[in-house]
C-alpha cells in the first residue's frame, strides 16, 4: 500500500487556511496514487487553545467535510484534529477515515504534554485503540504518547500491525524523534508511521517560540527506514506490506520470547 506523510506547516488559529492545505495535500496525494494520505498533529487547528475553545462547536463538521473530502478523491484520510468531548471540553483526537467516509478509528490522546500546559487545555483520553483499517490492524497515538512504550506494547498485544502517530515534535529534540520511533517499531515489530509539523509557531503564554523539525517517518518492523522527511513541508511517499510483520515476528521470535509473569 502507497501512503502519503503529508507534512505541513500548520498555521495556529487559522481554520480556513489549514483546511485548504489539507485538501490540497490529498487531491495531490490521490493523484499520486496514495491510498492513505497521513497529517500530523491538530492539524487544522494548531494550538491555539483559546481560539479553539470558540471553534468547538464546529469541530464536528470538520470531520464531516473530511469524510466527504475522502469520498470525493477516493484517499483514506488521518490526522489529529480538534473535538468536543461529551463534557463539552476540547481533546486532541486522531481519526482514520476510510476512502468510503467511515470512520474506522478514533482515539483521544492519552499522555498530555505538561511542558506546553496540554492538561490545562484538553480532555485526555482514557482508551488504548487497535482498529481494523485499509491500512491493517492499526495501532494510534499522538506525538507525546512515543515516550510511553507501555502504550505501543499495549497496541501489540491488541494486534496492532501497523502504528501511527501524528505529532508536532519541536526542536531541540530531533535525536529522541528519531530513537524513538525506531525503537518502537523494532521492539513491537511493527511499522511506525509517524508524521511531524514543520516550520514556527509563536505561541501567547509562556512557552514561547518553537520550530518543528519535520523529519516525518516510515519504519519497518525491522527498524529500517523506508522514507524520512528533511524539515520542509512536502508530501512523502512509502510503501507498506502488512505481511513482513508477520514474516519479522517468525524470524525474530522476541515477542514469544516474552515473560510478562516475571515483568509484573
Amino acid at each position: 500500500m502507497k501512503i502519503a506523510l503529508a507534512q505541513i506547516a500548520v498555521v495556529r488559529g487559522e481554520l480556513e487556511q489549514n483546511l485548504d492545505t489539507l485538501k490540497q495535500c490529498v487531491r495531490e496525494a490521490a493523484a499520486a496514487g496514495a491510498e492513505t494520505v497521513c497529517f500530523p498533529e491538530m492539524c487544522t487547528t494548531g494550538f491555539d487553545w483559546s481560539v479553539n475553545r470558540r471553534q468547538l462547536q464546529g469541530a464536528a463538521s470538520i470531520i464531516q467535510q473530511i469524510q466527504t473530502l475522502a469520498c470525493e478523491q477516493a484517499i483514506a484520510i488521518c490526522g489529529s484534529f480538534l473535538e468536543k468531548t461529551e463534557r463539552g471540553n476540547a481533546a486532541n483526537t486522531f481519526y482514520f477515515i476510510e476512502a468510503d467516509g467511515s470512520i474506522t478509528a478514533k482515539y483521544r490522546k492519552l499522555h498530555l504534554f505538561s511542558l506546553f500546559n496540554e492538561e490545562l487545555h484538553v480532555e485526555a483520553g482514557s482508551v488504548v485503540v487497535v482498529a481494523h483499517t485499509s491500512l491493517g490492524h492499526l495501532g494510534c497515538s499522538i506525538c507525546y504518547d512515543l515516550r510511553f512504550p507501555e502504550l505501543f506494547r499495549a497496541c501489540m498485544n491488541q494486534g496492532a500491525e501497523i502504528q501511527m502517530l501524528p505529532a508536532a515534535f519541536p526542536h531541540p529534540r530531533l535525536a529522541h524523534w528519531q530513537t524513538l520511533v525506531r525503537a518502537r517499531a523494532v521492539e513491537n515489530q511493527c511499522f511506525f508511521v509517524a508524521v511531524n509539523q514543520c516550520g514556527a509557531e509563536s505561541h501567547s503564554d509562556d512557552v514561547g517560540d518553537v520550530q518543528y523539525f519535520g523529519h516525518s517517518m516510515v519504519v519497518d518492523p525491522w527498524g529500517e527506514v523506508l522514507v524520512e522527511a528533511d524539515e520542509s513541508a512536502g508530501l512523502f511517499y512509502a510503501e507498506v506490506n502488512v505481511s513482513v510483520v508477520a514474516e519479522t515476528r517468525s524470524r525474530l521470535t522476541a515477542l514469544d520470547d516474552r515473560r510478562p509473569e516475571v515483568y509484573t
